[in-house]
């Protein structure tokens, strides 16, 4: 997507009207939105923070709405919310690798008036993976550890769409972790570690083919104690 194309939507939405009282447009404050492929292919989860508004204890609810195409005529469809005030939706059904961007449009309507922020996107582009689970260590002789894990939960078909992964671990009472990968495999072994020393070892993982950006890194695992 162009430069000048993103600057036409920020410009556009930061000239949407807000109705309500004289002076409000000063009080009404833009959604922040944020939107993640964390279940690529299935959907794209997207959601967004809003500032308090002023002397307003009201709620405020939103109009959650996407269509493929930036152009303002194109078809725009729900983007799923579980209520209206909710501040978080999903768009199901994703086009795979359009160049064609969506647009997220969220409106939050205000107890004097509204204000929209809108997203572009590339589903593509977004992928962050959750990170790994079920991290297991397993001690082998001559000073050699196998770590095995699960891709997430929520990364539908992972024997269809592959993940890579890569560890990073550090010896208890050290700063800096070492980082191996990254792999395709779900175990790996690490090598010429420290007798009589306990290590710390994290997984994350990144589609195969290199789009989007690495997951966060999985919650620790610790070895007891290495032995000879």
């Amino acid at each position: 997507m162009t430069p000048r194309l993103f600057l036409a939507l920020a410009l556009w939405s930061s000239c949407m009207p807000s109705h309500g009282k004289p002076g409000a447009s000063a009080a009404l404050s833009l959604p922040r939105v944020y939107c993640r492929a964390s279940r690529y292919p299935i959907a794209v989860d997207c959601s967004w923070t809003l500032p308090p508004a002023l002397n307003s204890t009201r709620p405020v609810s939103f109009i959650a709405t996407y269509r493929l195409g930036v152009a303002a005529q194109g078809e725009s469809c729900p983007c799923l919310q579980l209520t209206p005030e909710a501040t978080r939706c999903s768009i199901p059904d994703i086009r795979l690798f359009s160049m064609v961007p969506y647009v997220l449009n969220i409106t939050a309507v205000h107890p004097w008036g509204t204000s929209s922020s809108f997203l572009p996107f590339i589903a593509e582009h977004i992928i962050k993976p959750d990170p790994p689970e079920g991290v297991h260590l397993w001690p082998l002789p001559g000073q050699k550890l196998q770590v095995r894990w699960e891709p997430p939960q929520s990364w539908p078909f992972p024997e269809i769409f592959l993940l890579k992964y890569k560890i990073r671990y550090k010896r208890h009472g050290t700063g800096r972790f070492r980082q191996v990968g990254p792999i395709e495999a779900t175990s790996f072994t690490l090598k010429s570690l420290r007798s009589q020393a306990r290590y710390f070892i994290q997984v994350a993982a990144e589609d195969l083919t290199d789009y989007g950006e690495s997951s966060d890194w999985s919650l620790p695992a610790t070895t007891l104690t290495m032995h000879d």
